[in-house]
C-alpha cells in the first residue's frame, strides 16, 4: 500500500489528525506522525537536540513517503518538507481550503509546478481525490 506524509503547522492539527485517519482507515500507512511533538513543544521542554531529532525523523518520512500532502496555511517546516517532497520527485497534493494559493500576488512560486496537485474544497474531496489519483479504477 502506498505511504503517506503530511506537512502542516500545529494550527492545522484537527485537519491533519482528520486526514490521517482517514488515510489509514483506507489502507494507507503513515510515515511519520509529527503531531505528537506538540505536547513537548506546548510544554516548552523541547530542546535543540530535540528538534535535531525531530527533523531528521520529517526528513527520512518524507524520503520514505510515496506522496506528500501540504495543508495550508503550513507552519515554518512545511515549506522544507515541501522542498525536500519537490527535490525527491514525490507527489505532492497542495490543500488550500478556499484556494486562494492561485491569487498570483500571495502565492508561492513552487504551489504551480506541475509535480504539485492543488487541491480546494472539502478534506473529504482531497481524500477522494487522493485515492482517485494512486488507484483510478477506484472510482472516486
Amino acid at each position: 500500500m502506498e505511504k503517506f506524509y503530511v506537512a502542516s503547522s500545529f494550527k492545522n492539527m484537527d485537519a491533519v489528525h482528520y486526514l490521517t485517519n482517514k488515510l489509514l482507515d483506507k489502507g494507507y500507512l503513515q510515515t511519520y506522525d509529527w503531531t505528537k511533538n506538540a505536547q513537548a513543544k506546548e510544554k516548552q521542554t523541547i530542546t535543540l537536540k530535540d528538534l535535531m531529532e525531530i527533523g531528521q525523523h520529517e526528513i527520512q518520512a518524507v524520503s520514505d513517503s510515496d506522496f506528500v500532502v501540504i495543508l495550508l496555511p503550513g507552519g515554518k517546516g512545511t515549506h522544507v518538507e515541501l522542498g525536500i517532497a519537490l527535490g525527491q520527485n514525490k507527489k505532492i497534493f497542495l490543500y488550500s481550503e478556499d484556494g486562494s494559493i492561485n491569487i498570483a500576488e500571495a502565492t508561492c512560486t513552487f504551489y504551480h509546478l506541475p509535480e504539485v496537485e492543488k487541491c480546494f474544497g472539502t478534506l473529504d474531496e482531497l481524500i477522494e481525490k487522493i485515492a482517485a489519483s494512486e488507484n483510478p479504477a477506484s472510482g472516486y
